[in-house]
C-alpha cells in the first residue's frame, strides 16, 4: 500500500506545481476564506496538521460552498514545499486550475 500512495502523493504534488505555474490560487486560511465565501475558490487543500477546530471550519464553509475538500498527507512544510514556498502553507485554495487537471482527479 505504501508504493501507491507514495505515487498518488507524487501525483498531487506536480499538479499542484502547475496550478501554481499557470493557475491562480490562495495561500492561507484568511484568504482561502475569502475566496470560499465570494465563491471564487474551486478546490480546498488542508494540510495533515491542521488544527482540528480550524480545518473542519473550513470543511463546512466549504460544504455549504458545495466545494471539494482534499486533505493532504504530509504536513504545512510539505504543503508549502509542494506549493513551491520556501514557507509552511497549512491551507491552499485553487481559484483557477490552468493547465492542470487537479480538479478532476481529486474531486
Amino acid at each position: 500500500m505504501a508504493p501507491k500512495t507514495k505515487k498518488s502523493q507524487e501525483s498531487i504534488n506536480s499538479r499542484l506545481a502547475l496550478v501554481i505555474k499557470s493557475g491562480k490560487y490562495s495561500l492561507g486560511y484568511k484568504s482561502t476564506l475569502k475566496a470560499i465565501r465570494n465563491g471564487k475558490a474551486k478546490l480546498v487543500i488542508i494540510a495533515g496538521n491542521t488544527p482540528p477546530l480550524r480545518s473542519s471550519e473550513l470543511e463546512y464553509y466549504a460544504m455549504l460552498a458545495k466545494i471539494n475538500v482534499h486533505h493532504f498527507q504530509g504536513g504545512n512544510n510539505e504543503l508549502g514545499t509542494a506549493a513551491g514556498k520556501l514557507f509552511r502553507v497549512g491551507v491552499l485554495c485553487v481559484i483557477d486550475p490552468g493547465d492542470s487537471d487537479i480538479l478532476t482527479t481529486l474531486a
